[in-house]
């Protein structure tokens, strides 16, 4: 039987993160979520923004623990969660109108962020909004000292992984035909980037 997951760190963000998303998705569309770790952010985001529809996606093996928070939610504009890793050669939508993404960039090698956004210059909509919550760094530099150690703790995990510039995101995000909108400080030295398209 699947034990239900839990992050410490998502209750801690999740209002914070909400209220940036309050302003950044303020029209109806589908946010899809890319690597919804536990769920307990789509939970949380789908109850407090009812003008959104919430797709929840992780890679396959995170799925039953994502159900069991969605399935204690039972909200109407949260759906079910769906398998997605980013560097899956087809992605299962048509197009994305807004997407958020949370503590995922810094997972991540560099290839399958450059893979990120390429797909997201395939699916995302001529309007689209897009959020990318986490720790970042600026001209190569962290921006304290407890991100430095957290970086040297996800090269010892994964040589490819590591806190990404945010210089390189945006230019990649460029790339995507999206334009940096707010560069927005959060709790525990991380981060929200919004950018948007069109």
């Amino acid at each position: 039987m699947t034990a239900k997951p839990f992050s410490q760190a998502c209750e801690n963000n999740k209002d914070p993160i909400l209220q940036v998303l309050k302003t950044a998705f303020t029209e109806p569309a589908t946010v899809w979520e890319i690597g919804s770790g536990t769920g307990q952010h789509a939970c949380h985001f789908a109850r407090h923004l009812p003008h959104l529809e919430w797709q929840p996606t992780d890679r396959a093996e995170h799925l039953p623990g994502i159900a069991l928070w969605l399935d204690e939610a039972g909200l109407d504009n949260l759906r079910p969660a769906l398998a997605l890793d980013v560097t899956d050669a087809i992605w299962p939508c048509n197009g994305i109108d807004a997407l958020f993404s949370a503590n995922t960039l810094h997972i991540m090698g560099h290839a399958e962020v450059e893979i990120l956004f390429e797909k997201l210059r395939t699916y995302l909509s001529p309007v689209a909004t897009t959020c990318f919550y986490g720790p970042f760094n600026y001209q190569g530099r962290y921006t304290s000292d407890s991100n430095a150690r957290f970086d040297e703790w996800l090269k010892q995990r994964d040589p490819h992984s590591g806190i990404k510039d945010y210089e390189w995101i945006a230019k990649l995000a460029a790339s995507a035909g999206l334009t940096a909108v707010a560069d927005v400080e959060m709790p525990a030295n991380n981060r929200t980037l919004v950018f948007r398209t069109g």
